[in-house]
């Protein structure tokens, strides 16, 4: 059971990344950098649209590292210190869910999927005594 709810944990974690950074280039990114829409320091310096299109990018590459930490997690018993990142990975997670949810009133979609990768997340340490 621990072990697969860290794959989907892993899973959501990947997928909401992928998601993350095609939509938000199609609906987010994308137009506001379009030179129609371009205003202030994006219409002036392609250097700060080149910051805010790989920053938005990198929040992806981050997801999917902890996404893969969450799989190599499953390789071994845990440890200590696995259940230490676990339990940040966890933490993480909620905290970004929940910060979505209040921010966005619930009309975000992604919070939920935030929520159950927390949750996901901390199976293990449920499940286990150290």
């Amino acid at each position: 059971m621990a072990n697969t709810a860290l794959f989907v944990a892993a899973i959501l974690t990947i997928g909401i990344g992928a998601v993350h950074s095609w939509l938000g280039e199609r609906r987010l990114i994308g137009p506001l950098l379009s030179p129609q829409r371009r205003q202030g320091i994006l219409a002036s310096s392609t250097f700060a649209r080149q910051v805010l299109r790989f920053a938005w990018h990198l929040t992806t590459l981050a997801w999917w590292g902890m996404g893969a930490m969450l799989v190599a997690l499953v390789s071994s018993p845990l440890d200590g210190q696995d259940r230490t990142v676990l339990l940040i990975i966890g933490l993480t997670f909620l905290l970004t869910g929940t910060v979505i949810l209040i921010v966005s009133r619930g009309r975000h979609l992604a919070w939920p999927v935030f929520l159950m990768i927390a949750g996901l997340s901390v199976v293990p340490l449920l499940q286990s005594s150290p």
